[in-house]
């Protein structure tokens, strides 16, 4: 009978959740016999995970938010270090939530269980004195681009490039024309959708400011109209807040952002993995982002990176616009996405090659890496 394999996973937000059940889904593919403990959400606790305390005690972001509820996530940490050195795993992975997982992993480590950190931070981009701990944190790094795994051979840190599991999920070629019959848009009209992100600060600092800028867009291109998937119930509710006094022709969806993406001509979008979906969608975008004013001055000083959006990042040049902070108004995102929905493909053409190259059945390369790790491959 196969050994018993017991790994240990913590995920901080829904994004880790969704890579997180995709690893655990290859992994018992290629192992009978595993048990899954640590923290996750729904996606994960589905796939068999024993999580010890809800994932959204985790999800924080920004550098002034974090604080108010650091004394929290440093109680739990401590908690779940003891926890998982007295469970005895044959291996951690950490995925994602660098600021929570890597002191983890560090600890784990020196207690003498292996670990792997699953989607690297943007060491390459601010703080690259990290890398440092994540070398002594960490036995393997997985990335999902392949200019961070680049990186981390410069550093002598051991990675793997796996590809990105959204890549394998999404066609190469999205059927426009479905997907707006599945959420009954009319075939013949400019459509553009507004994602401003996932999470209730994100949308407050970016919620209204879409909806005006959708405004004079409307202005500029009379007859055009918009979808906006909201993430959760309560992203809707906070948005329909929003929406009070504005005549938009618009359509809140509840999720089904890929079936928005698919049915769109342009995106007007929030800086994060979001961007990624619209460049895998082929959608030309403009891409904006606002934080905390101390936040983005303590940023302003600390980022390396040209770029913020990760259509640039794996374009290596200036692909798709970037308004940042002040720079994003309301007319000057409807003035970026104008001329788009006329040329998107001055963006789009690009967007192919990109996809191919992160098509590598990630979950699968994923799985195979770590159990090769620990001597079960």
């Amino acid at each position: 009978m196969t050994e018993l394999l017991r790994v240990a996973l913590v995920a901080g937000e829904a994004s880790g959740d969704i890579l997180g059940a995709g690893l655990m889904q290859a992994l018992k593919a290629r192992h009978p016999r595993i048990e899954f403990i640590g923290v996750g959400g729904p996606l994960m606790q589905g796939e068999g995970l024993t999580s010890y305390f809800p994932m959204e005690r985790l999800a924080v972001m920004g550098l002034v938010e974090v604080l108010g509820r650091l004394p929290e996530l440093l109680v739990r940490r401590r908690h779940l270090v003891k926890t998982l050195i007295d469970a005895k795993p044959d291996l951690f992975i950490g995925i994602d939530a660098p600021d929570f997982n890597l002191g983890l992993e560090l600890k784990l480590r020196r207690a003498g269980i292996k670990t792997v950190h699953y989607v690297s931070p943007s060491v390459w981009a601010w703080r690259q004195k990290r890398v440092l701990k994540i070398r002594d944190a960490c036995d393997l790094m997985l990335t999902l681009f392949p200019f961070e795994a680049q990186f981390y051979d410069a550093h002598q840190v051991p990675v793997r490039f796996v590809g990105h599991p959204l890549a394998d999920a999404i066609p190469l070629q999205a059927d426009r024309a479905a997907a707006r019959a599945a959420l009954d848009l009319p075939q013949d009209s400019t459509v553009v959708a507004l994602l401003p992100g996932s999470r209730g600060g994100e949308v407050a600092r970016l919620g209204a400011l879409f909806l005006d800028a959708a405004v004079r867009l409307r202005t500029l291109r009379p007859g055009i109209r918009f979808v906006l998937p909201c993430a959760s119930p309560e992203r809707r509710v906070q948005l329909e807040q929003m929406l009070v006094g504005r005549d938009l022709p618009l359509t809140l969806l509840d999720g089904r952002s890929h079936d928005a993406l698919a049915a769109c001509d342009a995106v007007l979008i929030a800086s994060g993995t979001a961007t990624l979906e619209a460049l895998l969608y082929k959608r030309p975008m403009v891409v904006a982002y606002k934080v905390a004013p101390l936040t983005y001055r303590i940023l302003k000083r600390l980022v390396s990176s040209a770029y913020i959006s990760l259509p640039n990042l794996l374009a290596e040049r200036l692909l798709v616009p970037e308004l940042i902070q002040d720079a994003a108004t309301p007319e000057a995102l409807a003035q970026a996405l104008a001329p788009l929905l006329d040329d998107g493909e001055v963006q789009t053409e690009g967007f192919d090659v990109i996809h191919r190259a992160l098509r590598r059945d990630a979950s699968a390369q994923a799985a195979e890496a770590v159990l090769k790790l620990v001597g079960r491959a």
